[in-house]
């Protein structure tokens, strides 16, 4: 795993679906962090239940989300292979690439800070806001400041498709002009 050199950012040409679901989740993350700073701390099942999902999507490929938005006619970029409209979205899982370390950092982290906001203090909030902010962030401008660690340390995106390290095929056709 050889460190990644520059800066990663994700296309933002167009809403596919894993962009998508970055903007929803940070949405949910954001809204349940300001109901249960705000109005009552039970709110944070909230967080804690896109924790979960975004878990359950690192290990298994599955999104909730990515399947309605598939049925709204979204397209995915990392979609498992074969795959078509019409069918259950799966991503895929054959490695641990960036995007899907980031599904299961998120998941981790947002449930272990909305765990400490129930049990500790509820300053713990600031980081669930945080990393909704940073979600929403990243699917509006293709930055995620996780995503930068993660390719500084080696982990290889798959949604680069300009980056050097993108799939050999890919940059196969690229460099041969098909």
């Amino acid at each position: 795993m050889d460190a990644g050199r520059g800066i990663y950012i994700v296309p933002t040409d167009r809403w596919y679906v894993e962009r998508s679901v970055w903007l929803v989740a940070g949405v949910v993350l954001l809204a349940s962090t300001a109901l249960a700073a705000l109005a009552h701390p039970l709110w944070v099942l909230g967080v804690a239940a896109t924790g979960v999902a975004s878990i359950t999507v690192a290990l298994t490929g599955f999104c909730v989300v990515g399947n309605v938005l598939t049925r709204l006619g979204f397209r995915p970029a990392l979609a498992r292979a074969g795959w078509a409209p019409g069918q259950w979205y799966f991503m895929q899982t054959d490695r641990w690439y960036l995007e899907r370390r980031i599904y299961l950092a998120v998941g981790i982290n947002v449930i272990a800070a909305s765990t400490l906001s129930l049990l500790h203090s509820p300053w713990w909030l600031g980081f669930t806001g945080f990393v909704g902010g940073a979600m929403v962030w990243f699917a509006a401008t293709g930055f995620c400041i996780m995503a930068n660690g993660l390719y500084w340390l080696g982990a290889e995106p798959r949604l680069a498709p300009g980056a050097e390290r993108a799939e050999p095929a890919l940059l196969l056709r690229q460099h041969e002009g098909g």
